[in-house]
């Protein structure tokens, strides 16, 4: 679920802080906590490349009490219901074995434990994603961009071996994906190239808006890529000068 209110480096410790304390008022401090923070609010945690993110998705390991936590946060901070939610479990890029692969972050009021996906395997979880009108493809190119700037530079053996270790194997991420990747980790200008990704990025998400104002209701995760390839094919037609 999207906020309306964007989550960012200065304001997402303020919010997990608040969310431990209801929780532990709630459920007591014998009763911890666990959540693995996923996708935007991964990178806010790990990485500077992006100013913000409206999607608080995670994993939560907890008693009942953290959803009254969530609700009663919300509501004080004018934040939407499920402003923290797991809607994350039911796309095709999670899988169980991101707890295991999952880095420790912080704990809030000791009884919070927070921690993160980064590094290679936020790569293959963005790789599995491959959405092309949201962050996937522009946060691939940050957080290789950051970790190269670090001196830590990620390497195609690296995001091949979290891609199995999270997935398997490569089945379920398009050739063009694998290619997308082996592609980024050779350029030598980070800079144009995430620029690049997030001009196309913002250009699909207007043309699924668009389609969907003409077409209510009609998109869906089976047709979605084919609905913006056609719109793009056809936008491209229109702007091509008559011979």
């Amino acid at each position: 679920m999207s906020s309306s209110i964007p989550f960012t480096h200065e304001n997402l410790d303020f919010y997990l802080k608040e969310l431990a304390k209801e929780f532990r008022k709630i459920g007591g401090k014998n009763m911890p906590a666990e959540i693995i923070l996923i996708g935007g609010a991964s990178i806010l945690a790990n990485y500077s490349f992006r100013d913000m993110t409206y999607d608080m998705d995670a994993i939560i390991s907890a008693s009942s009490a953290i959803k009254d936590a969530i609700n009663y946060v919300g509501d004080k901070y004018g934040l939407p219901n499920g402003w923290l939610n797991t809607d994350f479990v039911k796309t095709k890029s999670y899988t169980p074995k991101l707890i295991e692969f999952s880095v420790y972050y912080k704990t809030f009021s000791n009884i919070l434990t927070v921690r993160t996906v980064t590094a290679e395997y936020l790569v293959a979880m963005k790789l599995k994603s491959g959405r092309q009108y949201k962050n996937d493809l522009s946060d691939i190119v940050g957080i290789i961009s950051e970790h190269s700037k670090k001196g830590t530079p990620l390497i195609f053996t690296q995001i091949e071996k979290a891609v199995c270790d999270l997935y398997g194997s490569w089945d379920g991420i398009s050739t063009e994906l694998r290619e997308f990747i082996i592609s980024v980790l050779e350029q030598p200008d980070y800079t144009k190239l995430y620029e690049h990704y997030r001009k196309s990025e913002n250009q699909s998400k207007d043309i699924l808006l668009e389609f969907e104002q003409d077409h209510p209701n009609a998109l869906n995760e089976d047709n979605i890529n084919a609905v913006l390839e056609k719109a793009k094919r056809k936008k491209k037609s229109r702007n091509e000068p008559e011979r």
